[in-house]
């Protein structure tokens, strides 16, 4: 298929390509990375409310949710069960930053292959775990495979799409993420209905499957253009454009690649030079994207979901499947993203999902206080429960073709090669942290916030919105070498963006100036 485009900034070249069977396999391929961070989003929140397992590792918390006379938005509240959970995001957050060298030094890839062994490891801990010490110890070995996926992978596919596919291809991993969280509900679901330890420990060592395929699809992939310049190999990478994008004339394309690579190379401590000024955009954007990703409340859902449904009056069999429904249509309205964000933009959907989540929100918290008050106290009909699931689904929705896949995106996408992996790991450290905050703190806020968390979350939702309005510019069908003149149009961020970053013609500035 020819491809094509026409930008909306000024000045941004237009290059020729056409879309390949190679550049679609490949992102397929390392869309895989994906899996692990959905199938551990997805596993560990079922596992957690399996009585097996908590009878082993938790029995204090086994013991309250007994409890005839307990509050139903305390029953969970444990600080070490929500460490089993949130360890993992923590170790992900530290093995970011190390993720960013080895992603920059070796390439893409390596960082992708080591993330799925240290994955694999870490499930074989897990699974076979005989006390708290070799569950976290597995946690923690998954974080660090989550963490060198996280940062490699979402700029791994935004470096291999063509530039008026870029949203659609990077969107790939978010829709990993989210068929490996529907895979875990399901094992989960069948799982937590064997007797006995055998249950939960196949949901936990099943890790490892995800773990082989992102390891051997690290294998069999090539190395980006932009890497293989990055590393002196400029021979072998304008083979590799001139075959991703099914053409010889690549010419223009490789020289913007290469100047980049030159411009980078001046650049010897990025994780200085990415406080510099004239990548403040950049530095801030990376870092409020991921901070508000986690605020909207969305992993409340996806790893607490058994537990929120069993809080909520379902029962253990009822919340997962209740949790199986809800992940089934992320996956789906993940695919809406997929097919408009190189059409309509990645505003429209931001801004968009931003009010579909906040009227959900609300009308959630409002439903709760409802029926369960200030006390925790009180039962819900069968009708009132499954509206509860029907606003959880609109609300997931909502995140699905919006925050979710466009958190990964817009912040592997803006930032020039020269603070490309540091700003990449930035974003999931960002993003890690604050998971594993919202992780270890939900259970003890929804003890203490009660519906009232809801509300929290929905005021989060209001000012990311507002912030994606006044301080992102849209972002689609310019090549990811061309990024700065999007900063420089932009109305704010253009005082940040020096002439020469974006190569302004005297024509230009006079023309400007008038």
């Amino acid at each position: 298929m020819a491809g094509g485009f026409v930008s909306q900034t000024p000045g941004v070249r237009n290059y020729n390509y056409k879309l390949t069977p190679k550049v679609f396999v490949t992102c397929f391929i390392g869309a895989f990375g994906g899996l692990i961070f959905g199938y551990d989003l997805g596993i560990s929140g079922g596992v957690t409310q399996m009585e097996p397992f908590l009878e082993e590792f938790f029995p204090d918390v086994h013991r309250k949710m007994k409890s005839a006379h307990q509050n139903e938005y305390c029953r969970f509240d444990s600080q070490l069960l929500t460490l089993f959970t949130s360890s993992l995001y923590l170790a992900a957050l530290v093995s970011s930053l190390f993720a960013s060298t080895i992603t920059r030094v070796f390439g893409r890839k390596w960082s992708m292959f080591l993330g799925g062994f240290t994955f694999f490891v870490g499930s074989a801990f897990n699974g076979f775990a005989q006390n708290i010490a070799m569950l976290l110890i597995g946690r923690i070995l998954l974080g660090f495979g989550v963490g060198f996926a996280n940062q490699s992978v979402p700029v791994y596919l935004s470096e291999m799409a063509p530039p008026n596919l870029r949203g659609a291809f990077n969107n790939g991993f978010q829709v990993a993420i989210i068929f490996g969280i529907v895979v875990a509900t399901i094992i989960n679901y069948f799982t937590a209905q064997l007797k006995g330890n055998i249950g939960w420990r196949i949901s936990l060592g099943l890790a490892c499957v995800p773990a082989m395929m992102i390891m051997i699809g690290a294998l069999i992939l090539p190395d980006t253009p932009n890497s293989l310049i990055e590393r002196g190999f400029t021979d072998k990478a304008k083979q590799m454009l001139q075959s991703i994008r099914g053409t010889n004339e690549v010419d223009e394309e490789f020289q913007d690649l290469t100047d980049a690579s030159e411009e980078s190379k001046q650049v010897k401590h990025p994780w200085k030079n990415i406080l510099l000024p004239r990548y403040r955009p950049q530095l801030i954007i990376t870092c409020f994207i991921p901070f508000f990703q986690q605020l909207t409340g969305i992993n409340v859902i996806t790893f607490y979901a058994p537990v929120l449904f069993q809080t909520l009056g379902f029962g253990s069999k009822a919340s997962l499947l209740s949790a199986m429904v809800t992940g089934i249509i992320e996956l789906l309205c993940t695919f809406v993203s997929v097919f408009t964000v190189d059409r309509f933009g990645r505003r429209v959907l931001f801004l968009q999902g931003g009010i579909q989540m906040l009227i959900s929100q609300i009308a959630i918290g409002v439903m709760i206080g409802v029926k369960f008050g200030t006390v925790g106290t009180g039962n819900i009909g069968k009708t009132d429960a499954n509206l509860i699931v029907a606003l959880i689904c609109i609300y997931v929705a909502g995140f699905a073709w919006s925050w979710g896949p466009l958190g990964w995106l817009v912040p592997s996408e803006i930032s020039p090669l020269e603070i490309r992996s540091a700003a990449q790991a930035i974003n999931v450290a960002v993003n890690m942290f604050f998971t594993f905050l919202v992780a270890q703190l939900f259970l003890t806020m929804l003890c203490h916030m009660k519906f009232g968390l809801f509300f929290f979350f929905a005021v989060f939702v209001l000012i990311m919105t507002i912030f994606i309005y006044l301080m992102l510019p849209e972002t689609k069908n310019v090549p990811i070498e061309e990024m700065n003149r999007v900063w420089k149009a932009h109305w704010f961020w253009g005082r940040f963006i020096p002439d020469e970053a974006v190569g302004v013609s005297a024509a230009e500035m006079q023309q400007k100036s008038v």
